[in-house]
This record gives structure tokens, sequence and C-alpha cells, in this order.
């Protein structure tokens, strides 16, 4: 007889995210349903503004990727206004963005995703010697976690144990059979997530250098940057490059090793595919590499469609091709509607009220405030999994040789003789071995990044912005930004009258991942992944949050409440003519 799961809410995420899963006698998924129980409406507060200030408003779409959603609505109205920024700018931008993109991906694997695979009180266990020996296997010059260095973390967990406290390892699945790192793996994982706590700032540090502050940065403006004295002062970019190399340092001897000490204990997972899901990848593309222009420039992530895992074809990206649907979203609209003409008019039906007490999604009718984006009228997945994919698909040769490096790396622990199937990435394990890849890949480029920044200020060049006459240009205009945040592909669109803001839609990366099903019934990237996967204990539920984790869920949008059961609290209405 099949069994109703309900996690709700998914933690250790942005925003609130409920599961539901239907498992039969196996304890294996059947069927997923991913619901989004929030609800803002940036878009509808965008309207009737100037567009130069749009990125000041959008960038509290979100609370951790602030930077890029500023970066996108700004390049948005650049792409109205036909604009081409300066090269310093572009350098700045790609060294604050590629700054969100290691930060984001190490918080994300040791503070959201990590306790997924790492049991914090199996490391009370841990022989520190041990683990300082075990450390070697995985890294040439291991971080942080000699014999002394282990032992005081390993007290440091004991005291917290002796006071019948956890702090903020309470409150998990502890001791779970889903869990099969070590004793002493354990205790290598614990001391870089608590590592990991302090070295954030410097990652955050490094954003602030340019931007002004982290977060909400302040830097950026339509035609370039304000950021003049800081490109300009050679101290500036002193400090950017050592904390930058500080921070590498923790990626290579730390991150890497840890992720690939996981993906060896679970590669039967990542081997037999569980949480692949839909294995269709879209990418945008993202960071210009010369000054051609938008959409013209050379990518270090290149943009394309790569559909059912299919690593000999890709297609081109089109935005013309994007659109969303609303056929299980808390909203109303006529069909499918491409961003320039969207629109977001809250329809909000309820839940299903059951016998036992608790309220069920509608699955057969609405159930998510998130829409359905389809791609040429197809379900695909964004993300680091998603650029990987198609950067090797597309034959790039520095994504090529990072990915291969790891495949390479985990052959060798494997005792394979050869690197490890590229087929191993479609899973849970491979999504989050390839945030791992891309993060180095990121840490090293931002080094001739920052150099050529320092080179071109040196030879003279100081320029950061573009003048252009905003009343000659903001008649009647459209825009889209388009590019890669560090959970997927971003877009930002917009249409210009009279100078002022007639329409924004922005379409987000967990948009595209977290969405409910559409008009064709057709599985978002999250209710697809599940499906298969085996729980080890329903009323423990750790491989749903493992590899709903994988995605990073960003859903930072809320104003309707309810109750753990479902039952609505209150209204709220939000008057979206008043000026700020």
């Amino acid at each position: 007889m099949s069994k109703h799961i309900i996690v709700d809410p998914i933690t250790r995420i942005e925003g609130h995210l409920r599961i539901e899963a239907v498992i039969d006698d196996n304890n294996v998924i059947q069927d997923a349903f991913a619901s989004s129980t929030m609800f803002r409406g940036i878009e509808t507060i965008l309207k009737g503004r100037d567009p130069r200030d749009a990125g000041l408003l959008a960038m509290r779409i979100c609370g951790v990727c602030t930077g890029t959603h500023y970066q996108r609505s700004i390049e948005a109205v650049e792409d109205a206004f036909k604009i081409t920024i300066p090269k310093n700018a572009r350098l700045v931008r790609n060294l604050i963005q590629g700054a969100l993109y290691i930060h984001d991906h190490v918080v994300h694997f040791y503070h959201l995703h990590g306790l997924d695979w790492v049991d914090i009180t199996s490391a009370l266990n841990a022989d520190p010697a041990k683990a300082e020996e075990e450390s070697y296997n995985w890294a040439k010059t291991p971080y942080g976690v000699s014999k002394s260095e282990l032992i005081v973390i390993q007290e440091r967990l004991t005291k917290f144990v002796k006071q019948g406290r956890l702090g903020i390892f309470a409150n998990a699945y502890w001791g779970n059979p889903s869990y099969k790192l070590t004793p002493e793996q354990n205790l290598i994982a614990t001391a870089h997530y608590l590592q990991a706590l302090d070295l954030q700032r410097d990652a955050a540090k490094l954003m602030a250098i340019f931007g002004g502050k982290m977060p909400h940065p302040q830097s950026l403006v339509v035609g370039g940057v304000t950021c003049v004295q800081d490109i300009q002062n050679p101290a500036r970019i002193a400090l950017f490059k050592t904390l930058l190399k500080k921070f590498t340092g923790f990626i290579k001897n730390a991150y890497l090793p840890d992720l690939a000490m996981a993906g060896v204990k679970y590669v039967d997972e990542a081997l037999d595919g569980t949480g692949g899901g839909l294995k269709n990848f879209m990418t945008y593309g993202d960071f210009r590499l010369d000054d051609t222009g938008f959409y013209k420039s050379a990518l270090l992530f290149p943009s394309g469609v790569v559909l059912n895992g299919d690593l000999t074809k890709v297609y081109p990206f089109d935005q013309i091709k994007v659109a969303e649907d609303v056929t299980h979203s808390w909203y109303t609209a006529s069909g499918p509607q491409h961003p320039y003409d969207g629109t977001t008019n809250p329809n909000y039906t309820g839940l299903e009220k059951k016998e036992d007490g608790y309220a069920y999604l509608k699955t057969k009718e609405k159930y998510s405030w998130i829409k359905s984006p389809m791609y040429d009228d197809t379900r695909v997945e964004v993300g680091p999994l998603a650029r990987m994919v198609v950067g090797v698909a597309s034959g790039d040769a520095r994504i090529t040789k990072y990915v291969t490096n790891f495949l390479a790396l985990l052959g060798e622990k494997l005792a394979l003789g050869k690197p490890a199937p590229a087929s191993a990435l479609f899973s849970t394990v491979g999504r989050t071995a390839a945030r791992a890849i891309e993060t180095e890949l990121m840490a090293d480029v931002m080094i001739e990044w920052v150099d050529e920044l320092a080179a071109n200020v040196a030879n003279g060049d100081v320029s950061t912005w573009t003048e252009f006459d905003f009343d000659a240009v903001s008649k009647d205009a459209k825009g889209h930004g388009l590019a890669e945040a560090p959970r997927g592909g971003l877009g930002h669109w917009v249409k210009i009258k009279d100078g002022k803001i007639e329409n924004y839609q922005a379409v987000v990366p967990s948009t595209w991942n977290a969405a409910p099903r559409d008009y064709k019934e057709r599985l978002g990237a999250y209710e697809a992944a599940l499906i298969g996967t085996k729980v080890a204990n329903p009323e423990q539920p750790l491989e749903i949050l493992r590899t709903i984790h994988s995605f990073d869920p960003c859903i930072a949008c809320a104003v309707h409440i309810v109750d753990t059961k479902g039952k609505e609290l209150g209204h709220f209405k939000v008057n979206t003519s008043c000026s700020i």
C-alpha cells in the first residue's frame, strides 16, 4: 500500500518549499510534487518606475544572490538602450559575480547541503589520528585537519552533547542508514564545515571591495560601474587577489577533496542515476570574455541546450522560445506566456483538507506559487550541472578539462583504471559534484580577470561608464538580461514606454527547477529527480532532502501565510502604486 510523505518546510534553503511524495511498499518514490508556499510579486512593484532604478529594487527579489539580480536587471535595461559597457566595467562585474559563485557554492555544500551526507554524531566516535591520515587519501595538502586541530573540534562537539544540546547541529536525522561516510571522514567534513563559517567572510569581502557592500552591492549602474577609485588603487586590487588566493586554497584542499570523498562512498547512486531527473539541461551562458557587446561576446560558460543526456548534440539557445505556464500554479493566464508579455495575477485556490486533519496539495489542480517555465515547450534543468554538461557537450576546452580532472580523480580512487563515466554526473551526486568542479574553475579564472583589470588600468584605461542620452533611448524599448546565477539561468525581461517600466518579468533558477507540472502534466526538475529514489526510513526522508538540496533551492517571495495544517491565517494587500 502506498504512503504519502509530506516534508514541509524543506529547511536549509532560502524561502519556503513543500515536497509531497508517494512511496510504494518498498519505500521507492513513485510520484512527487514540489510547491512553493510563498508569494510576493516584486515584478508588479516595478511597473511605472524609472528603468534606471529597476536594479535597486530587483535585487530585493533575493537576499542571497542580490548582486546577480541587480546585474541582470541593469543588463536588461542596457540591452533595451543598446549600451555597450567599457572593459573595466565588464571585468569588475565578472569579479563581483565570480566572488558570489565561490561564496555561494562553498556555503551551499557545507552549511546547506553537507549535512545530507555528513553524520555529525558519527564524528564523535572518530580517531583524530586516523582522520588526519585519512585526509591524505584525498588531498596532497589537506586543509585544517591535523590531529591537534581535529582533537579540538571533536572536544567542542563532545561538550555540546554532554550539555544535552547540539546547537546548530540539532534536529537532524543522525544515525540514518543513508549516511555512508566513516567516523573519520565525518570528522574531516565537520572540521571543514566549521572552518567554512569563518572563511565565507573573506568571500563576502571580495564582493564588497568592488561592490561597495555585501549583500546588496551599490556600484553597478546602467552603462557601467561606479567603483572608479577602487580599480585605480593597487592596494584594493592586491587585497582582492590575496583574499581570493586564500579562499582558493580552501576550495582545492578541502571542498574538492571532501566532495571526492563523498562521491566515492556514494558512487553506486551516481552510477545508477539516483536523482538524475529530467536530463534536459539549459544554460543562457555567462561571463563575457571580450567587449563585442551583449549576446555577441565569447563566454566562459557557453549557452545552449542538451536533451536526454545526449552529450553529442547541443541546441542553440534562443530567448524567444522561453515561456511560462500556470496550469498548476496559483495564477491566472490565458496560456503559456513569453516573459515580455508575462503577467503576475495571483489566484490562490487553497489546499485540500483530508480526514487525518492535515491539508494536502490539490495536485490535480493548482498547487504552487511557482510558475512552470518551458524552453521550446520542453521542461529543462538549470544550474551548475547544466553549465558543465553544456560546456562539455559544446567542446569547451576549459570546462572539459576541469570536469575530466574530477572524473579522473574519482576513477583513480575507485581503482577503475580510467576516469569515472560522464553519465555519473546525471545524479544527485553528480549535481553536487558539478557545483564543486565549477567552483574550482571560477576561482582559477578570477585570478586571470583581476590581473587583466590591473593591467588595463596600468595602461591608462580608467573608463568605467558609457554615456547615453536617456531621453533619446527610453521612449519605447524592450530588453532582456540573460545570464547565470550560481543556481542557474536567470533572466530579466523589461518593456519600457514613455521612459517608464510598462512590464517586467524575472524567471529565476528555482522557477525553472522547483516548478510544478505544466499543461501537459510534465514534471518539474525537482519532481522528476525524486522519482525512483528509495527512502531508507519514511519517518526520516533524508534522501528527499539530499536530492532537493542538490539543486540549492532559493524560493524567496512571501506574503501568503498558512499554518502547519494549511489553515489560512490572513490576507495581505500591497499597494504597488505607491512611490518609494
